[in-house]
Formats: C-alpha cells, sequence, structure tokens
C-alpha cells in the first residue's frame, strides 16, 4: 500500500489546475443533470470515446487519473453539485447528487472519488458548522474548480487510509501550532484546501478532536509538506499521498465549530457519505458490474439462456441490487426530508448495501469465468470494479465505526419495545424514488444531529414500515401464487422482527459502556438485513404500475417495481442469509425477472431504480 510512486522533494504548494473551457449551461433537476453528465460521457464501450473504458483502463493501468475527463467534469461544473443552492451551488437534495454522480460512478469508481464526491466529504462539516467567511470562501473554491480533500481522525486498527493524525496545541501569540502526518490521503498531493480532524485534547473522550480548515496558499510553506504518490491495490488512478505538518502555525480563524466538537461534527457529517457512498459509488458499481456478467452470458457459446444456473445468478443479483438500492433510495430521501432523524438509518445503509453487494460481485465472477480476469475494453472494468469497490467503503469510517452507532440504537429498540412503544411506519414518500420534493424542502446540512432520534418516541420507523407492508400484502393474495408466496414471505419476516427485538433485550441487561458482545455484532447483521427488506417491501408497496396513472399503458420499469417477482427473489435470498425457513420461490420468478433485466440490457436501461436511459 505503501510503495512511493515518486521520490523525491515534493513542492508544498498543489500542482496549479491547467484553466478549464468555458462553462457548459447547465439547467434542470437532478434527473435531467444526471442525464446530460450520462450523455456528456457517452458510450463508454466507443472506440473513439475519449471518455470510454479504453481511455478510462489506460489510465488506471499507468496509475494516473483520467486528465481528460476530468476537465470535461469541471466544465460541467461538478464541483457546484458539492455547493449548497443558498451558497451558489446546485446542491439542493442528496438523493439528485447521487443520481448526477452515479453516471460517473457506473464508468469508473476511483474517478468518481478523485474528482468528484472526496470534495463534498470535505466539505461538508463547512457546510454543517462553518461561520459565514469559511462557507463563502470553500463555495467559491469549489465554484471555481478548486479541490479540498479530508483529513480524517486515527481509527483504532485503522487502514492505511485512516491510519495516522495530527496534534494541535494553542500558539502563544494566538492561533494554534499544528503537527502530524498522515501517509494515505485522497489527492494530497494536488488539494488546495483540507478539513483536518486534529487531536486538541488527551484521551479518546468525545471533546478529544476539533475541525480545522487549512488553505494551503495561507500556510507557510516551510510547515508543510506534500509526501509522494503511494501505491493501492484499489483506485489506482486515484491520487493518495502523504502530508506531513512541521509545527505549522493555524490561525484561529481556522477552527470549524467549537474547540472540541471534531467527534461530534464527525457524527453528523458521516450521515451524508454513508449515504452518497451507499447510493452513488456502490450501487452504480454494482450497476456496471451486472452489464459485464449479461454480455458475457449473451457472448457465451450457449447465448442469454436464461433458465439454468447463470440466469438464475443474473436474475438474483438484479433482485439484490434493487433491494439495495430501494434503501439506499430511502436513506438518501431521509436525509432530504428529515436530516434530524438520519443517523441510525444512514448506518444501516452503508453496512447492508456494503455487504450484500461484496457477496453479489463473488457471484458475478462466477458467471464472468475467464472475461472476469480480461484487461481489455470490453471486460477490463469487471477486474477494475473487483479492485476499486473495497475501496470505496473505507475513505470515510469503517465497519466497526457503523457498529458503534448502531449497537446503542438496538438497546433502544429493546426498551421501546418492552414499554410498549407504537409501531410508527416511515413515510411513503422515503419510497418513492424520484418522487419531486416541495419546493421548499432544501436539504441544510445544520439539520443533521449526533444523537439517534426517533420521530414518533416509538420503535423503529424503517422496521414498522416492513410489519405494515407484510400487513397490506395479506390483502393481495387473490392477485396470484407469487403475490400469496410475497405474503407468506412478508409475514416471516414480520415476525423476525418481533424476534429481534426480543433478542436485543439482552443487550439492555449490559451495562452502557462495556464493550459489546459477540451477539450484538450478530443482531447488527440481522437488523441490517431486515431494513434492507423493510425497504424492498415498501418500494414494491409504493410503486405504481405507470408514471402517468392506471388509465396509462405501464411503463416497463414501473410494472416491474410494481410486481411481486424482484421483491419475493430479494427476500427469499434475505430469508436464506438469515437463516430462516423459506420456501423454493415460485417456478418461473427467477426466468422472468432475468427476462426483465435482458430486456433492460437491450434497450439500454440502468439496473436500478430508475432505469436511466444509458448513452
Amino acid at each position: 500500500m505503501n510503495d512511493n510512486l515518486t521520490a523525491g522533494a515534493v513542492a508544498p504548494q498543489a500542482a496549479p489546475r491547467p484553466a478549464a473551457a468555458a462553462r457548459l449551461r447547465v439547467r434542470g433537476d437532478g434527473a435531467a443533470r444526471a442525464q446530460y453528465v450520462e450523455d456528456l460521457l457517452g458510450d463508454p464501450f466507443a472506440e473513439d470515446n475519449p471518455h470510454g473504458q479504453r481511455a478510462l483502463l489506460a489510465a488506471d493501468e499507468q496509475r494516473r487519473a483520467p486528465a481528460a475527463t476530468e476537465e470535461l467534469l469541471d466544465r460541467f461544473g461538478l464541483g457546484a453539485e458539492f455547493v449548497p443552492h443558498a451558497l451558489g451551488g446546485r446542491l439542493s437534495g442528496v438523493e439528485d447528487l447521487a443520481r448526477v454522480l452515479r453516471p460517473v460512478f457506473r464508468r469508473d469508481v476511483a474517478l468518481g472519488f478523485g474528482a468528484g464526491v472526496t470534495a463534498l466529504f470535505a466539505a461538508s462539516v463547512v457546510w454543517a458548522a462553518g461561520d459565514d467567511r469559511q462557507r463563502t470562501d470553500t463555495a467559491r473554491r469549489l465554484l471555481h474548480g478548486g479541490r479540498i480533500t479530508i483529513l480524517h481522525r486515527e481509527f483504532v486498527h485503522a487502514n492505511a487510509i485512516l491510519r495516522g493524525e495530527y496534534s494541535a496545541r494553542p500558539a502563544p501569540g494566538g492561533g494554534f501550532v499544528v503537527d502530524g502526518r498522515k501517509d494515505v490521503v485522497i489527492n494530497a498531493d494536488r488539494a488546495d484546501a483540507f478539513t483536518a480532524y486534529v487531536r486538541t485534547a488527551d484521551g479518546e473522550g468525545p471533546d478529544s478532536h476539533s475541525v480545522f480548515l487549512l488553505q494551503a496558499d495561507r500556510l507557510p510553506s516551510h510547515a508543510v509538506h506534500r509526501l509522494p504518490r503511494v501505491r493501492t491495490h484499489g483506485m489506482r488512478g486515484a491520487h493518495y499521498a502523504g502530508l506531513d505538518l512541521t509545527q505549522c502555525p493555524v490561525p484561529a480563524g481556522a477552527l470549524v465549530g467549537r474547540l472540541g466538537e471534531g467527534i461530534h461534527l464527525s457524527l453528523r457529517t458521516f450521515q451524508v457519505s454513508r449515504a452518497l457512498v451507499s447510493g452513488g459509488a456502490l450501487v452504480a458499481g454494482m450497476d456496471s458490474a451486472l452489464r459485464y456478467a449479461v454480455r458475457a452470458l449473451g457472448e457465451s457459446r450457449r447465448g442469454l439462456v436464461l433458465g439454468g444456473r447463470r440466469g438464475r445468478v443474473l436474475a438474483g443479483v438484479f433482485a439484490d441490487l434493487l433491494a439495495c438500492d430501494s434503501l439506499a433510495v430511502a436513506g438518501l430521501r431521509l436525509l432530504d426530508a428529515a436530516p434530524e432523524y438520519a443517523l441510525i438509518p444512514s448506518a444501516a445503509v452503508k453496512y447492508a448495501v456494503s455487504a450484500l453487494l461484496h457477496e453479489d460481485l463473488d457471484e458475478l465472477a462466477a458467471v464472468l469465468g475467464a472475461r472476469g480476469y480480461d484487461r481489455g475494453p470490453a471486460y477490463g472494468g469487471f477486474q477494475k470494479l473487483v479492485r476499486d469497490l473495497p475501496v470505496a467503503g473505507l475513505g470515510h469510517a469503517g465497519t466497526a465505526d457503523i457498529q458503534a452507532v448502531l449497537v446503542p440504537h438496538l438497546r433502544t429498540l429493546a426498551h421501546a419495545v418492552r414499554r410498549g412503544a407504537p409501531w410508527h411506519e416511515a413515510p411513503a414518500a422515503l419510497f418513492t424514488p424520484g418522487a419531486r420534493r416541495p419546493p421548499q424542502a432544501v436539504f441544510d446540512f445544520r439539520r443533521l444531529v449526533a444523537e439517534p432520534r426517533d420521530p414518533q418516541d416509538g420503535c423503529d420507523g424503517l422496521l414498522a414500515a416492513l410489519l405494515g407492508a407484510a400487513a397490506r400484502l395479506d390483502g393481495k393474495r387473490a392477485r396470484g401464487p407469487r403475490w400469496a408466496a410475497l405474503a407468506d414471505l412478508a409475514g416471516a419476516f414480520a415476525a423476525e422482527v418481533h424476534h429481534l427485538a426480543e433478542r436485543c433485550a439482552t443487550l439492555a441487561h449490559r451495562p452502557q459502556h462495556t464493550a459489546p458482545s459477540p451477539a450484538a455484532y450478530v443482531l447488527i447483521d440481522r437488523y441490517c438485513l431486515l431494513v434492507a427488506a423493510a425497504a424492498c417491501l415498501a418500494v414494491c408497496d409504493n410503486a405504481a404500475p405507470s408514471p402517468e396513472g392506471a388509465n396509462a399503458a405501464p411503463s416497463p420499469e414501473g410494472a416491474l417495481l410494481a410486481e411481486p417477482d424482484w421483491a419475493l427473489l430479494a427476500l427469499t435470498r434475505f430469508g436464506r442469509r438469515l437463516g430462516l425457513e423459506v420456501p423454493d420461490v415460485p417456478d418461473g420468478v427467477a426466468h422472468d425477472l432475468a427476462a426483465a433485466l435482458v430486456d433492460r440490457y437491450r434497450r439500454g436501461r440502468s439496473f436500478d431504480l430508475y432505469a436511466m436511459r444509458l448513452a
């Protein structure tokens, strides 16, 4: 991980970016801007496309960023997507932002981080707690194509990205003096600003760290040392390098929020990071991985035979992808609608989506066979995804950090059940992807909180959505055997929700500040699978056969989500992961879902909930 790509002294200031050509005129909501980016990047498999797989894979092979595509995204004004609308940018909703990023992540996960979403991870703490000057300076920087990155605090048992940290002490004349080093930071060698989580007190208490906004052009060159790039197995084209600060004077005005507020701010802003990693990078990356598998099956000797083992794998992964996207979109829409309540759902989203899609990647590798090792433009992107997707989940917080958020929630769930608290369903609006928000519903980072809240002071709203959907499915049994099978499965999952709540009572008896028992981690796994099942059932429950109404001919996408096949197959797979006794799916379900997948492939549609037109 740490082999230097270059050696020798590195300039203390980031290399200047080449002046971008005139900005492109961009208008419309998130869906329109996402389609604009998709068409701008063009057909990824066209031989002459400078932003296609041939160029992206060549850049990855040479461990360099794809400069032409980065410049194109700069002309689009990708930085404006990370700046709140009130500060002159385009960011009014997190769901819209995830949709805009998906065309980038479908082509190159490293590009999506290196030229894209890392800037938001760094800026989000400024949007949440910065003063007017800090917010204005950061907005101006991003709107004019500048780069900003994040310097995380060190986590116990951390990977290289999270290892190492900085410390600060008060300076005699005011301000602070910062020392420390991190060896693996994305864009450390070319960022012109950093948001740094810096230790300002001894110990591991909640007030041990603070956040500073460090602007490279305002720091003395003798105190800032940009270290050489390092080799990484995944995201080889991203610029990972180090940053060494030696007795670096930092003005008092660089402090973001209050002294000792760093961990509190990380708990608030990581909610957005987790949702965007899941709903942007992971879902979009798996969309591409599944597309490679469909292509490989079509080019095999037997062709697209959907009734065999490989057809069943494609159908199963497609069902998982739709279910994971259901959970991811619910998390994104919750951030937009009620960010005060997003702490627990955002952690569950990241945990479940990462685990499920990692398993699916292994299944797809078996379908691809030898093509999975091909490094050419037709299939080389799959091997790149195998390397890149694991890194995508490590850049902002690890699994242990998410578990630390979820374990206390399971205690709370046990207490709520014990006192007979009501089960209030999460709003149906969370499970209607792409539905328009009211004009006044603009996402505001300052509304994020670090303490879990329940809007009704009752039991878990996502789990309650599973119970509600299961009850309503009982009334659909007469529609046919597939609906009846889904109703049976939903009933089994509803019983498992109550069983989980009872098992969580064992956590409630343990002292609050003791280390979680091994059983707690098992319960987290089960909880996250149950909320994924809840989102899946709720999206199916709320899907309309046609966006134009019942009298119009249903679109293939609307018809798919409103029918039981995908939810039935997804819940069957979830049930087996949970160890539930689940019957085999009715005859024809896997075949029909695989056929729907192939239909999307042939019509050039994405495999996620939005089914957008591809270039």
